[in-house]
């Protein structure tokens, strides 16, 4: 029998794994430009549950971590593969519900609980992906605990179970054509793979691989609930001490933790109290935080405890402000909105995922309340989305992820908002959520809206220009790293030396005797006598009912995005 115990090292050591090795995952993307963030996304996302079970005692049940290890990672999801990550656990949970131990029939019970909630949750599951290496784990792991003549061992289910699963990623290139051009198997697969061989070492020999990374360099990898906010705004920090806690929630005590919210937003403000039925996680910038745990005891046991002077620490960054911004730059992992949550007062409301601070202010134009930091290579967790919705004022909230690979993580945080509706549009591109915004009518009702905001994302043609992050063949291309790629609605099409010509010829493939409207949102790396000629050119080759619009989006990542209506 496996116990708790052993579950919770085997979570953490499955974690380390996947961070040792996150980097290598993310070179397997197939596609050449730069969204290769499979590793990242999913150690962050198991990241957030090996910090959940440092805090978990050793004497715990199996069936406490794995719904603890569960509830972290749905929280902190990050990506498409990230999120599958954590349905599979999700599933994992609802099979150990109860266990004091393990059994090998309850392990391989759980998992196919857990594949049978990721493939669900995908529209059009794919074979050759994540989604058939966790299949095929868990088939091979039934038929060891099948052929097993006497009582089956776990410990060596799971090691069928981890067999299976690397046949499966050997074979993913022969499912997806796109893999075995470039000669790689499946990323999330890989990943996948890492964690499963990570509490497999647990499991069979009693070790729990370490990650290799230093404190510091795990601090910034792990996908914290809650981020210090600290040195990003110059004015606003009203308040000296960032204080963040866990309370280990009592079962006799009943009280809201509602009230425990309320009375923070008396003391202080960025207030977050996030709670379910093990633990209340609070958020609070004050000048008494002492006052904040000694009201948190009246709710049960203080589980950790993290308290930070943020003028302080403002002040040191201040002197390192070019290295700050660097740091930044480099950074992967999208900023935490670090926003108070807020009364459903309004009716409807709105929030958007994009990058760049042009692209911020025009959704904040159009009606957005909250614009949420992320897109290509920063995609924001499902707590993020969850945080932001909350911090918005309305009764029901459209939330615009405008990246496919966010869209997942949204509509996993519809579950979550327990005093308000969200409702996702599943929009995949900046366009088409610039598109549904404009699609919204004041005097429609809901549904009509988001009828409304579906067909119109349906009609937008997207544009994109960017750069080759590395050497590759793709879709009969040679492609170097640093030229310039045009991609219509996702597909490559154009190698360029120059971003300007990428862009018009892009702009133009998409043209039509019925086109009305083109627009060029700028980015990094792009300037304003680059955008008005990219402007100019398309006029000179276009017919002059077309209206075409210049907006800096200061976007990373992509030079240009370009919205064809």
């Amino acid at each position: 029998m496996i116990s708790g115990n052993q579950l919770k090292k085997a979570v953490i050591s499955g974690s380390n794994n996947i961070a040792k090795y996150k980097k290598q995952v993310n070179e397997l993307n197939i596609f050449p430009v730069p969204d290769g963030d499979t590793g990242s996304n999913m150690s962050m996302t198991i990241g957030a549950a090996a910090e959940e079970m440092e805090a978990l005692p050793d004497t715990v049940s199996a069936g406490e971590v794995a719904k603890k290890a569960a509830s972290s990672m749905l929280r902190g999801a990050r990506g498409n593969s990230g999120v599958i990550l954590s349905l599979l656990f999700r599933g994992i949970s609802q099979g150990l519900e109860g266990k004091e131990e393990i059994g090998a029939e309850d392990l391989i019970h759980s998992l196919e609980l857990g594949v049978d909630a990721a493939y669900r949750a995908v529209m059009k599951p794919t074979e050759g992906t994540i989604l058939t290496v966790a299949r095929v784990a868990a088939e091979q792991g039934k038929k060891a605990l099948e052929a097993a003549e006497e009582t089956p061992d776990p410990i060596e289910v799971w090691e069928a179970a981890c067999t299976g699963a690397g046949e499966a990623l050997e074979e993913t290139p022969e499912l997806l054509p796109v893999l075995k051009k470039a000669g790689v198997v499946d990323a999330g697969g890989q990943g996948l793979c890492l964690i499963f061989e990570g509490m497999l070492s647990v499991f069979r020999d009693g070790v729990m691989i370490e990650s290799g990374l230093t404190p510091e360099e795990k601090a910034q990898e792990t996908a914290e609930f809650f981020r210090n906010v600290a040195a990003e705004f110059d004015s606003e920090i009203t308040f000296t001490y960032c204080t963040e806690f866990i309370v280990g929630r009592d079962p006799e005590i009943q009280k809201d933790p509602l009230e425990l919210r309320l009375f923070l937003e008396t003391i202080g403000d960025c207030v977050v109290v996030v709670d379910d039925e093990e633990i209340i996680k609070v958020h609070v910038h004050t000048e008494n935080p002492g006052d904040a745990l000694q009201m948190a005891l009246q709710f049960g046991q203080l589980l950790s405890v993290k308290i930070e002077n943020m003028k302080e620490q403002h002040r040191k960054a201040a002197e390192q402000n070019e290295a700050a911004k660097a740091a930044a730059a480099a950074e992967t992992e999208p900023e935490k909105t670090g926003l108070a949550p807020q009364e459903p007062v309004e009716e409807l409301g709105f929030i958007s995922v994009a990058a760049g601070e042009g692209l911020k202010g025009l959704f904040q134009e159009l009606g957005c309340s909250v614009v949420v930091s992320g897109g290509q290579t920063m995609n924001p967790s499902t707590e993020d989305i969850l945080e932001a919705a909350l911090a918005t004022p309305a009764k029901k909230v459209f939330v615009l992820p405008n990246n496919k690979n966010i869209i997942l993580a949204a509509e996993q945080a519809v579950s979550l908002a327990t005093d308000r509706e969200i409702i996702v549009v599943p929009t995949r591109t900046i366009p088409q959520g610039l598109s549904a915004m404009l699609a919204f009518d004041p005097d429609s009702d809901v549904e009509a809206n988001r009828e409304a905001m579906l067909s119109a994302i349906e009609h937008v043609d997207t544009g994109l220009v960017t750069f080759a992050a590395r050497d590759s063949e793709f879709g009969g291309h040679t492609i170097r790293r640093g030229d310039i790629l045009g991609m219509t609605n996702g597909k490559l099409e154009y190698i360029e030396k120059d971003p300007v010509a990428a862009c018009v010829k892009v702009a133009r493939s998409f043209v039509t005797k019925h086109t009305s409207f083109i627009t060029l949102v700028y980015g990094e790396g792009i300037t304003e006598e680059q955008a008005e000629e990219a402007r100019r050119t398309l006029i000179s080759k276009l017919h002059s009912d077309v209206e075409i619009t210049l907006v800096n989006g200061g976007q990373p990542v992509y030079y240009f995005i370009i919205s064809v209506e």
